[in-house]
């Protein structure tokens, strides 16, 4: 069946009162990024509390229905037969039609709901519904109308056109991307931080990312493998700004002059400081980790309140409830999951203590820091003035 037009429903966005416009416009902005790519001619527009986008030529359905269902703030994806109007005779002819291509299997109970956007037709809603419903019934004697729970829900909105949908494709939920402000994710090689981004940016936060490259103990894969991450996170988030940052110094310097079992948690705080500062220079506000209550030793409730002790910002951990397969449930969705658990190291992984301490105390911590007063500060310089911007899209 050749659809001509998506409408798209929002679900939040409805309830914004008079700055609702301001988050369907961001919405109508996320569309037009998301199809930009796809083959085909796309009109997005909204009209009364609604948006759709028409379809004008030929395009590739699969694929825009696939762009689509990634947009943030979008609740419902509706495929929609556009019909010229010829008199309402004709429409009946046409619904019927479309209900003989759509399902071809008769064992199911429909409903007919009309909108009428165009007060001149000569039929009020009701009677739209009505008649319609009855031709169908005509058509299909085999199937049966429930005005409450129906299988089928026939759509049709009288405009300037008629439109008959009854599909409602899932739609991603949601924010649209933008509307929260911006945020920076440290991203690193593995399964959690990709799902942490995806999260954040659900609720409408744009993202940059910081990634610590540990050369020559982390490969240029083990960097590129971060990349496409990024770039699976971007089809949901929009273009990622991705600072990568050469640790290897710094790690190095801490393992030197700190007790290995704080190695983790210090290598950690100096990690936050870093991404704490390229936040601050783009505006962002806050932090974004992937970190799991107790899901390592990084991530008890003690190492997390000594991992915030440095950081001015807010720090925002989505997956803090979550368990592993929580996590890995949601990487399987988004597309990150095969990516993630591909062997290459990343620089947490490398020089992890045999027994790292569990329940740090930030006292301990800071006195231990002071070991590296010497050239820390010359060393974390070095690594911002160093850092390389990869515009991820």
């Amino acid at each position: 069946m050749r659809f001509h037009t998506f409408l798209l429903k929002y679900g939040e966005i409805g309830i914004k009162g008079k700055n609702r416009y301001l988050f369907e416009d961001a919405l109508v902005r996320q569309v037009r990024y998301a199809l930009k790519d796809v083959d085909g001619n796309f009109d997005v527009h909204k009209s009364q509390a609604r948006i759709y986008v028409d379809c004008e030529g030929d395009y590739d359905y699969e694929d825009t229905v696939e762009h689509l269902k990634r947009v943030f703030g979008l609740v419902g994806i509706c495929p929609v037969v556009r019909m010229e109007d010829k008199g309402f005779e004709e429409l009946k002819k046409d619904v019927v039609a479309y209900m003989a291509e759509m399902y071809p299997d008769r064992n199911f109970t429909f409903k007919v709901e009309s909108r009428r956007a165009r007060k001149s037709y000569p039929k009020n809603s009701m009677e739209i519904s009505r008649d319609l419903g009855e031709a169908i019934l005509y058509a299909f004697p085999e199937i049966k109308v429930d005005v409450h729970h129906p299988d089928v829900l026939v759509n049709v909105e009288v405009r300037n056109e008629i439109y008959v949908y009854s599909e409602v494709i899932p739609g991603a939920g949601g924010m649209p991307v933008g509307t929260n402000g911006n945020a920076m994710l440290l991203l690193s090689g593995g399964i959690d931080s990709p799902v942490a981004g995806y999260m954040v940016s659900k609720r409408g936060v744009g993202l940059e990312a910081t990634y610590f490259h540990a050369p020559p103990y982390t490969s240029e894969r083990a960097k590129q493998k971060v990349v496409d991450l990024a770039k699976i996170v971007a089809r949901y988030s929009g273009p990622i700004k991705l600072h990568v940052v050469n640790f290897t110094d710094i790690q190095l310097y801490i393992y030197d002059k700190c007790p290995h079992d704080e190695l983790t948690i210090i290598m950690r705080r100096y990690m936050m400081r870093i991404a704490e500062e390229f936040a601050r220079r783009d505006g962002c506000l806050g932090l974004v980790t992937g970190e799991s209550i107790g899901q390592v030793a990084s991530q008890t409730m003690q190492s997390l309140a000594a991992t915030n002790d440095v950081c001015t910002m807010p720090v925002y951990r989505p997956l803090i409830g979550f368990d592993k397969q929580d996590i890995v449930d949601v990487a399987e969705k988004i597309d990150t999951y095969e990516t993630s658990i591909l062997p290459f190291e990343d620089c947490c992984t490398i020089f992890v203590a045999k027994h790292p301490v569990t329940k740090p105390n930030i006292e301990v911590i800071r006195r231990s820091e002071e070991n590296l007063a010497e050239k820390i500060d010359e060393l974390m310089q070095t690594a911002l003035d160093t850092a390389k911007i990869i515009e991820v899209k």
